[in-house]
């Protein structure tokens, strides 16, 4: 049979671990409200094609260095383009992981 402590409950102090969660919970929201207003870069082609992201993974711009265009490579640009939004993405990630990662690693207390 298991022990109870006094007040009746299984002995994990049910109070105070909903305010540990609710800490945590906090602590999770305001690190997602900053990772929003935080801003990453990724590039390819030598900074030929930039592109600007959030923290929480949102594309705000690319831009394309006109002698690229010039050229008239569509295909080139395309992949350009791509490794930079990806690359602009895991940085991202490495952001979030930075931030969140802290907290995602307190472990609850049960």
């Amino acid at each position: 049979m298991a022990k109870r402590s006094k007040s009746g409950g299984s002995g994990l102090g049910g109070q105070g671990v909903m305010q540990q969660i609710q800490q945590l919970q906090e602590q999770m929201v305001k690190a997602q409200e900053q990772l929003a207003e935080e801003q990453v870069a990724g590039s390819a082609g030598g900074g030929a094609v930039q592109v600007v992201v959030t923290g929480d993974q949102r594309v705000l711009s690319v831009s394309v260095d006109p002698g690229l265009i010039e050229d008239g490579d569509q295909e080139i640009l395309e992949d350009l383009i791509l490794t930079a939004i990806n690359q602009g993405l895991d940085e991202s990630r490495k952001l979030a992981e930075s931030k969140l990662g802290p907290l995602a690693g307190q472990g609850l207390p049960f």
